[in-house]
């Protein structure tokens, strides 16, 4: 009986890690709204791929101060990625390139009035 214990303990000691894994991709992120607009859509590719495809927010709208978790299918083997925000209010857009997001755990995107630039920072 003791046997089985220490061999069940010991079998999810090794399981639970591999577990974790499975369930996030590394490329997987938080994107974080501080542009002072509502976001309509985001949008995630490959790096320089011909197609965005479809909106990966997970929902209608990102508020100004919101976040959203962007996951990816665990087989994703690319690590670099582009990624494009639309403004709900004009649907106006902001486009950043090659994207190490095996790195990168959360994007902070900013809109500047002044340049009418937006800006990402990386961490």
């Amino acid at each position: 009986m003791r046997t089985k214990l220490l061999a069940s303990l010991f079998a999810f000691a090794i399981a639970a890690p591999a577990l974790a894994l499975a369930q996030d991709a590394k490329q997987d992120f938080t994107l974080v709204n501080r542009t002072g607009y509502e976001l309509n859509a985001v949008y995630v590719s490959p790096s320089h791929a011909e197609d965005w495809g479809s909106d990966v927010m997970g929902r209608d709208t990102l508020a100004n101060g919101g976040t959203v978790d962007i996951h990816f299918n665990r087989a994703s083997r690319t690590c670099n990625w582009d990624l494009k925000v639309v403004y709900t209010v004009d649907d106006s857009s902001a486009v950043w390139h090659d994207i190490d997001l095996c790195t990168v755990s959360k994007i902070t995107i900013r809109y500047n009035k002044n340049t009418d630039t937006t800006t990402a920072s990386y961490d």
